[in-house]
């Protein structure tokens, strides 16, 4: 089976996003200490107190959203539904050939990093976030990781190309 340029250039953008963030996930786990109830953990510092980094383990999605819910509703709603998005995603972005380059990096993105957290969700029970920007209260982020920012960078993009795709409606009246 030969595969096309197009779905190598999909793979390729899936495998990389998957892999920058595995990566970057064992380095923290490896080298700082994560945070607890009891034990605040390291904060390191990569640019003053505007960007740090630490390990937070978050149990539950998005800023930490559903870590309160019981056990299998949590693997509903953190394991199994998004494996069933990204899959029909997933099926879209190789059937869907009208798609141009910069949606196929979106959607290839957005597919990395969902699997991503999702791997780490089922292997350790819990996503690895440790990046945090606080620009003075002019902009202020949650703890997040490498998937997160792939996916909300490929979310941008849609969000940017489909505004650039609509037409102004016709004013010949």
């Amino acid at each position: 089976m030969k595969l096309s340029k197009r779905s190598i250039y999909i793979l390729v953008v899936i495998i990389l996003t998957i892999a920058v963030d595995q990566v970057s996930k064992v380095i923290v786990r490896t080298h700082i200490e994560a945070r607890t109830e009891i034990n605040p953990g390291e904060r390191i510092s990569l640019i003053g107190d505007a960007f740090l980094m630490m390990n937070v383990e978050n149990t539950g999605a998005f800023l930490g959203m559903g870590s309160d819910l019981g056990p299998t509703l949590r693997i509903i709603l953190l394991l199994i539904l998004p494996v069933l998005v990204l899959g029909f995603v997933l099926v879209h972005v190789f059937k869907n050939k009208a798609l141009d380059n910069l949606s196929l990096f979106a959607f290839a993105s957005i597919i990395g990093g969902g699997f991503a957290n999702v791997y780490d969700r089922i292997v350790y029970g819990s996503v690895t976030d440790f990046l945090f920007i606080d620009l003075g209260g002019v902009f202020r982020t949650g703890i997040f990781n490498m998937a997160d920012l792939s996916v909300t960078t490929g979310m941008i993009i849609l969000v940017m190309t489909s505004f650039k795709k609509k037409k102004p409606l016709d004013s010949d009246t």
